[in-house]
């Protein structure tokens, strides 16, 4: 039986991360990035795959959280003899001065467990046993010296451990007995390491924390956000940092593969790429928490995959190189036996023009947070940039294609796809008009043809029966998808067919605050769980139509859906509470601040105003 998906927190260093279960087994991690193949994977086969597990004799229970303003993950066991604290952190070392582009933290492929005893005394193990190359390579292990070393090809793996690792079989073992303020330490060492780096003693190992504390530190120091919710939001900016590939600027959309949307289904996807569609959350939550250098270089990112925006912009990218092909991991059962386990997304080939405007925006929000005084590097063709991505935008604007959930159903005329192309048309003009060198008649064009596209998807995407807007032209079905357009402004929140289209998704889309994306065949077996960005865009448009009360109350029960320490997945199952889906997901996280932000700001301008005033006033309207 495999453990919750909520029962995972999430440690890193910006360029890989590692699944830690509140029992303390770590069961995921890839080494030396994000998309590298796993090395511990017990998270999708209990049998399979490897992991570093803890032990206790006489355990009765556990708590955690992170070191506040950190990634560094705290866990306290208590056991029938004593209690211990757990410390769990992959070491980050910043340059020195930062550099004006590029990363701000160099990794390690180093992972450390701090073990102390508080109180009493307390007794058990760590157990390492890695699995190389997702369970693929066989591994031979070996006492080197003080350390256990683990080979499968060109993969290695150090244990180094206080008290020092013994070789059972397979996995190395580290067997403790600890009194009040006693101390034990685990350092896992990924690849090639030379003797002068590798830790092998408890000084190191403190010296590299106290520098990774200092650097979380540092970084949320940086945070502008002074809002009545900031743990869930800095937690949700720390989690999006974790998911930055720092060499390249690209995020993750999420830090694993293969966990399922459905149970039973083949929802089962590898989410370690980066997605057009993340871009404008993406750049606007950062640059709204005075993270404006975060923003610059996930526009780095998509520059350099881009060729300055000069090709056709894709929908998805490797975050280092490209894409690899999809395959399903067949000899893995998968969690809770959901299979197919995959790897790879074949989704990049999909079309989705919806990412015209999801770039654009990104552009438009970064520029205005810098005063169209943007670092050259950032782009210095940006002319150029507006001409290339608008042509892009209308040559494409009469086509189907497979929308923001990527159907693997016929392509579709969709509303949201639409909309998105009216935002790329309006942000170039708002950006035009605030640079030399474009041309006014090329300003006047753009505005004629964003006139005519809103016009057509008003027109074409209103259904009379729903007394809503669908999800595409000549559609009955509903898409929560129309929601997140209202946020951007191709819909108007307060218009009385966007208040009707917000009840209808409520009514046959919503379970409470949470909501499906959509409910019809998509080509895919099983019923996933609602859509946990979904419920925060609901939250959005409650708020900018000041429904603020109602909006709080909402935003308030979403965040306490997290897990207990703050993280989302993609979905969850309305029936049972349970999260679904790739873990943690960047897009739940980025709709979590941009919430708090519309909410705050809406509180801030129509006041906390109860359902019934909030209806008296749009009546007024």
């Amino acid at each position: 039986m495999s453990k919750p998906i909520s029962d995972y927190a999430l440690i890193g260093d910006t360029h890989s991360c590692a699944l830690i279960a509140r029992d303390g087994s770590i069961d995921w991690l890839c080494w030396p990035r994000h998309d590298s193949p796993a090395l511990f994977l017990k998270l999708l086969d209990d049998e399979k795959g490897g992991a570093c597990s803890l032990a206790f004799d006489g355990l009765s229970g556990t708590t955690r959280c992170y070191v506040p303003d950190t990634n560094i993950l705290e866990t306290t066991f208590e056991t029938a003899t004593g209690r211990a604290r757990l410390v769990d952190v992959m070491p980050v070392n910043p340059p020195s001065p930062e550099p004006d582009e590029g990363p701000d933290g160099e990794g390690e492929s180093r992972l450390i467990r701090l073990l102390t005893c508080e109180t009493g005394q307390v007794t058990g193990r760590f157990l390492v046993r890695p699995t190389f190359d997702y369970a693929r390579r066989a591994c031979t292990p070996i006492v080197e010296g003080a350390s256990v070393l683990f080979e499968a090809g060109d993969w290695r793996l150090r244990v180094n451990a206080l008290p020092r690792p013994d070789l059972t079989g397979n996995e190395a073992e580290v067997r403790f007995t600890l009194s009040a303020g006693e101390i034990a330490y685990l350092v896992l060492t990924h690849g090639e390491d030379q003797e002068e780096a590798c830790i092998d003693d408890f000084a190191g190992a403190q010296r590299r924390m106290k520098s990774t504390v200092d650097y979380w530190h540092r970084w949320c120091a940086r945070s502008t956000y002074r809002g009545a919710y900031r743990d869930a939001v800095m937690r949700s900016a720390l989690c999006l940092k974790l998911l930055t590939y720092s060499p390249s600027g690209g995020i993750l959309a999420a830090a694993t593969a293969g966990l399922p949307e459905a149970v039973p289904g083949n929802r089962n996807y590898d989410y370690r790429f980066t997605w057009m569609r993340d871009a404008s959350f993406t750049v606007t939550a950062f640059v709204m928490l005075g993270y404006v250098r975060e923003a610059a270089e996930f526009l780095r990112f998509l520059r350099e995959r881009d060729g300055t925006y000069g090709r056709e912009t894709r929908l998805m990218y490797g975050i280092a190189d490209g894409m690899p092909p999809e395959e399903e991991l067949t000899h893995l059962a998968g969690w809770n036996g959901v299979r197919p386990v995959v790897i790879g997304n074949v989704a990049e080939f999909q079309d989705q023009h919806d990412i015209y405007g999801e770039l654009l925006r990104a552009l438009c929000i970064f520029l205005e947070a810098v005063d169209y005084d943007p670092p050259e590097k950032v782009n210095d063709r940006l002319p150029e940039v507006l001409d290339n991505l608008t042509a892009r935008a209308i040559r494409h604007r009469h086509e189907a294609d497979h929308g923001i959930w990527e159907l693997r159903t016929e392509r579709r005329q969709q509303v949201h796809t639409k909309a998105m192309i009216w935002v790329a048309l309006t942000d170039a003009v708002r950006i035009g008009r605030n640079i030399a060198g474009v041309p006014e008649e090329k300003i006047a064009e753009w505005e004629r043809v964003a006139a005519e596209v809103r016009a057509e998807y008003l027109e074409n995407g209103w259904n009379a029966e729903k007394q809503a807007y669908v999800g595409a032209y000549g559609s009955h079905h509903l898409d929560a998808a129309v929601l997140r357009v209202a946020l951007f402004g191709a819909l108007d929140p307060k218009d009385p067919r966007t208040r009707s289209t917000l009840a209808a998704v409520e009514r046959e889309l919503g379970r409470g605050d949470l909501i499906y994306r959509y409910r019809m065949d998509d080509g895919l077996d099983g019923d996933e769980g609602t859509f946990t960005a979904c419920a925060f865009w609901r939250v959005g448009c409650l708020a900018l139509d000041g429904r603020t009360a109602e909006a709080k109350a909402a935003f308030e029960r979403l965040i306490a859906r997290g897990n207990d320490v703050g993280l989302f997945a993609e979905e969850i199952d309305p029936e049972t509470g349970d999260q679904r889906g790739n873990t943690p997901q960047g897009f739940s996280h980025m709709a979590l601040i941009n919430a708090a932000l519309r909410l705050e700001s809406s509180i801030e301008r129509y006041g906390l105003a109860d359902p019934a005033e909030a209806e008296e006033r749009r009546a007024a309207e």
